[in-house]
């Protein structure tokens, strides 16, 4: 079985029976509405966020339907499942990708590859003298980073390939849980075409969306490494120059912040914005979860948020249903909220 699968049944693990399987397909694609980025926070999976872009619904609902034929995961409602015990017994002995952090990572990841392709194919070519071929990338941001680092780096031009290698070596030697084929095959470099996923999956007889993910996971291990050490990785540290790392909020959450931050009320930001209010509490609760010192006090007193924690934590549950037939003053807008602001602590 394929770690993809692992994934799912981990999700479901996490979710036990609280949201539907659809919310795991939202997450791994990165649907990025206030209920997946809250389901993210709450039930502790914002490491897959977004990491399955190419998953399709049919997808989804075949790698599901196996989860079912082999009896690892049983209904417990509409659109809802829990592990069976043969399941439980599967996630204990498998174990998840090792690097994967889509939460952290994923905004850039198509950059810092396609830097390090672009870096790769010079590098590769300036060691043989070779000035005449076509650059693997054409994105002209891509190029213009490469120009001031090779303005930039204080490593000398005839060392660059030699050290670039050794980094990259040393990164996927020290490894665990990576297959730096996926990777390696698709670098272009002197005299050499990389190949695309599909050829790649065909070459290694692996199922396209595996190769995939475990791309994500092998480009996630290097970022890990030059991030954790980046004085040890001279060459690839540059890779993380100047990334744009503020994706967290969508782009209509970032208007009514600014509309907020101006002192206007949440009622007023709906009338200004044409917008339900629904939607600007949609607003708040992203905020909640995303941006740094945000207080919640204004809409939950504190003694309510106390209630409303005290009850997720003795019923075991993250359901807005369940916490607010027993907590009547609260609504769930001010559950949310709250949850958003501490429930995956």
């Amino acid at each position: 079985m394929c770690r993809i699968e692992n994934i799912l049944l981990y999700c479901l693990k996490q979710l036990n029976g609280e949201r539907t399987i659809y919310s795991i397909y939202h997450l791994l694609n990165g649907k990025k509405s206030s209920q997946t980025l809250q389901d993210a926070h709450l039930f502790s999976l914002k490491r897959y966020f977004r990491i399955l872009e190419p998953l399709t619904r049919e997808s989804f609902d075949e790698i599901f339907n196996k989860l079912l034929e082999n009896k690892l995961v049983e209904p417990c409602g509409e659109q809802r499942f829990l592990l069976t015990s043969a399941g439980e017994d599967y996630l204990l002995n498998n174990e998840q990708p090792y690097y994967v952090n889509g939460w952290r990572y994923q905004p850039f990841t198509l950059l810092v590859w396609e830097r390090l392709s672009l870096l790769v194919q010079v590098t590769s070519n300036f060691t043989f003298h070779e000035t005449k071929y076509i650059p693997i990338q054409k994105n002209v941001d891509v190029h213009n980073w490469l120009k001031g680092f090779l303005k930039s780096t204080s490593v000398p031009k005839q060392e660059l390939g030699r050290s670039l290698f050794s980094e990259l070596v040393e990164i996927l030697e020290l490894a665990r849980d990576v297959n730096p084929k996926v990777l390696i095959f698709r670098l272009t470099g002197y005299k050499q075409i990389g190949l695309t996923s599909s050829q790649i999956a065909k070459k290694l007889n692996i199922d396209s969306l595996q190769i995939h993910l475990e791309f994500i996971n092998t480009i996630h291990c290097l970022l890990h490494f030059v991030e954790n050490d980046p004085s040890r990785f001279k060459v690839l540290s540059s890779l993380l120059a100047n990334l744009d790392q503020n994706d967290s909020l969508t782009l209509s959450a970032r208007k009514t912040l600014v509309l907020l931050n101006q002192g206007f009320t949440a009622e007023e930001i709906a009338s200004i914005r044409n917008l339900k209010i629904s939607t600007i509490e949609d607003h708040l609760v992203e905020f909640a979860l995303n941006v740094k010192d945000f207080s919640i006090n204004s809409y939950v007193n504190e003694e309510i948020q106390h209630q409303i924690l005290e009850i997720s934590k003795r019923e075991s549950t993250r359901q807005l249903k369940v916490i607010r037939n027993t907590l009547k003053t609260a609504s769930y807008f001010q559950i949310r909220l709250v949850l958003a602001k501490y429930g995956d602590r």
